[in-house]
């Protein structure tokens, strides 16, 4: 289901494990998923393969604690050759800051090959001669699985509140460790005892709840701060803690209180939904008792994401989450889906640096589409069918 939930820097991985899903903890995966095609038949060992970069086949099957890997050919992998292949370097090369078992002498190689004119076909030639391809499967061998997406969102903010933007993002209460659980959501926006315990604490004030409410779903996100000048300043919030009580999807309550349907209820469609009953806002954003704190960040890379439960900078279009059970964080991963609400294939190769709650299992992934509205939308609306291979290297 998509994703509202995100990420966070090293703390990245603790806040995935606060939030869930926008849609994955939205709808909880109620609906049926659209049929994939049948998987191709593993290619005869004993069979000399056509493609130009034959691979020994590798016959072990390897079982990690939530997948089987079964070793394939390369030339299982759909629409491989028309990947713009050298766009996985920047997040394989951040990755191997922090890499992965086995994957420490490969990254050493990989520093050293990396050049700006480092092409396509020469990315995919270095990847054949290191590494073997296996289709991930759940243990009961079945090769689909479903991919959500997820994104940083970007929301102007001001320093102090004035006109339209009061609604505060708070740094964590003194007294955080000392109440358990803290005050609940509504108690926060609506409580005296509660407000004077958060007084003094508000790193920035935007001017939509929502933007509150996806900033603390996503675990972090961009302020542009807007000066009284009009000056634009860019940082980030990152997660920093949260008030102990449990997420509540706004979506479900949503669906319960039959103002959408399950396949309405996607981050557009609750936006949709906001703007149509204004009065009711609050209602909606209560039903979510918990409530993030953040801390300001500098963003002296406006090109890099924030960072994943591996500890790197994730990268849009080239980074996923996964059940780091089923795949180790640092591993290439070979995609099979499909674009948003279409069925454009999306088939690509991503690398492993992330986790979520709402990522768990085999063939399961959250796509990360980068920060803007584009990403936003993309990522609000992303369910779609899919099928992995990961990418290890040859023993």
């Amino acid at each position: 289901m998509s994703h509202i939930l995100r990420r966070l820097p090293a703390s990245l991985i603790i806040k995935r494990l606060l939030a869930p899903a926008i849609l994955g903890t939205l709808v909880a995966c109620s609906t049926p998923l659209p049929p994939v095609a049948p998987v191709p038949r593993p290619v005869d060992p004993n069979v000399v393969p056509t493609n130009p970069f034959p691979v020994p086949m590798v016959n072990a099957t390897i079982v990690r604690a939530k997948a089987r890997w079964v070793p394939v050919d390369w030339a299982e992998l759909p629409g491989f050759e028309a990947d713009r292949s050298s766009e996985l370097w920047p997040a394989l090369l951040r990755g191997c800051e922090r890499p992965a078992f086995d994957w420490a002498a490969l990254c050493e190689q990989a520093r050293a090959a990396s050049t700006p004119a480092f092409s396509d076909d020469a990315t995919r030639t270095w990847l054949r001669q290191r590494l073997q391809p296996y289709r991930v499967e759940s243990l009961d061998s079945a090769p689909e699985g479903l991919m959500t997406g997820y994104f940083e969102p970007l929301v102007d903010a001001v320093r102090k509140p004035r006109g339209a933007f009061r609604v505060p993002l708070y740094g964590p209460p003194a007294d955080l460790a000392t109440r358990k659980p803290y005050w609940t959501r509504q108690q926060i926006d609506s409580m005296p005892a509660a407000q004077a315990s958060l007084r003094g604490r508000a790193i920035a004030w935007v001017a939509d709840p929502l933007d509150a409410l996806i900033l603390q779903i996503q675990g972090s996100g961009r302020l542009n701060i807007v000066e009284p000048n009009g000056r634009k300043t860019l940082v980030r919030v990152a997660f920093a803690g949260h008030n102990d009580h449990p997420y509540k999807s706004v979506g479900r309550w949503l669906i319960d209180q039959g103002e959408l349907t399950a396949a309405q209820a996607s981050w557009p469609g609750i936006k949709a939904w906001a703007r149509a009953n204004p009065k009711r806002i609050n209602e909606m954003l209560w039903a979510n008792p918990r409530t993030v704190f953040f801390r300001e960040e500098p963003l002296p890379d406006p090109q890099a994401g924030p960072r994943g439960a591996q500890g790197a900078p994730l990268t849009p279009g080239r980074s996923i989450a996964v059940d780091p059970l089923a795949i180790p964080y640092g591993t290439p991963v070979w995609l099979d889906s499909t674009e948003p609400l279409s069925t454009t294939p999306l088939r690509r190769l991503a690398m492993a640096q992330d986790t979520g709650s709402a990522i768990t299992g085999a063939v399961r992934a959250d796509y990360f589409w980068g920060w803007g509205e584009t990403a936003e939308n993309q990522a609000g609306r992303m369910k779609q069918p899919l099928r992995m291979w990961v990418l290890w290297p040859k023993p």
